[in-house]
């Protein structure tokens, strides 16, 4: 089944407009503008529209980096919050303005949150346990937990780790288990002991180094990372989420990657999108997920 999908019930999230590269979003009370790669066409609103509405602008100064031009002011960090599961569970993010254009959440993973929550409840195991791979700020284990599983979360990068602990403590969260290591040289390990997992995500970058100088690259890691994550799974129930935010990357070779070495049932494929207030769709990834119940 093909599937393009976006978040609901995120009302501290908003895409107002995008276009000319460019998109202006609100994250609870303050609006960014900031750099988008997808968003090649027109913007339905002016620019000076854009900055009467927007608290920063990010402005780049390399490929990886720049600086927030503030137009109003705000906090430099604030918090928002975000609906889960068909309970109507919470949890919180503590965001923030950092050199590299991020501020601490992709939104568009929500629709995932959502999608984890509700797996996670099906599973009849007493505390499943869910493994959080490329882990970032933790949107995915905040979810996990809070419907019950026991949650390992994994990052190479130490401080997003501790970014992520934050937000567990104000979701009112505990007892997720943190690790800062290479993804790869982990889940081989894991595969190795013979341990297995009810839930697994992995929400791999196209380029990325883990925290001893490994490289990831996703079309060169990915085949073998997919192969070792397929053997972590729980035979008897369990689901499974692969995004890829990659020019270029589409759904089919996600499918191709799980079907190759795996029969699930329910398999959904497609693109995670956002839609703004103009109904301009912003792509932003390509999924592959599934789940098998008793």
């Amino acid at each position: 089944m093909i599937l393009s999908l976006t978040p609901e019930n995120f009302s501290d999230y908003e895409l107002i407009d995008c276009g000319n590269f460019l998109k202006l979003e609100r994250f609870g009370n303050f609006t960014t503008i900031r750099p988008e790669p997808q968003a090649v066409w027109d913007a339905s609103m002016g620019m000076n529209e854009w900055e009467k509405r927007a608290h920063v602008h990010f402005v780049p100064k390399s490929s990886s980096s720049g600086d927030w031009k503030k137009l109003k002011q705000m906090p430099d960090q604030w918090q928002v919050k975000c609906e889960i599961g068909n309970s109507k569970s919470e949890i919180k993010f503590r965001l923030g303005l950092t050199s590299f254009k991020h501020v601490g959440i992709f939104p568009e993973q929500a629709i995932n949150w959502n999608y984890i929550f509700n797996a996670t409840k099906k599973i009849k195991t007493t505390s499943p346990k869910f493994l959080n791979l490329f882990a970032y700020t933790g949107g995915a284990s905040l979810a996990a937990r809070a419907a019950g599983a026991d949650t390992l979360h994994l990052d190479s990068i130490k401080q997003v780790v501790t970014w992520a602990k934050e937000n567990m403590e104000l979701s009112k969260l505990d007892n997720i288990r943190w690790v800062v290591e290479d993804a790869l040289k982990f889940v081989k390990r894991e595969v190795k002991r013979g341990n297995k997992y009810h839930g697994i995500i992995l929400d791999p970058p196209a380029f990325g180094h883990g925290p001893d100088g490994e490289k990831w690259k996703l079309e060169d890691n990915i085949n073998e990372m997919m192969q070792l994550v397929l053997q972590l799974l729980n035979p008897e129930e369990h689901f499974l989420i692969l995004n890829a935010y990659s020019l270029g990357f589409s759904s089919m070779i996600l499918e191709n990657l799980v079907r190759q070495k795996f029969k699930p049932e329910n398999l959904e494929i497609g693109e995670l999108y956002l839609e703004d207030n103009f109904k301009k769709k912003l792509p932003l990834g390509a999924f592959v997920r599934f789940a098998k119940n008793k």
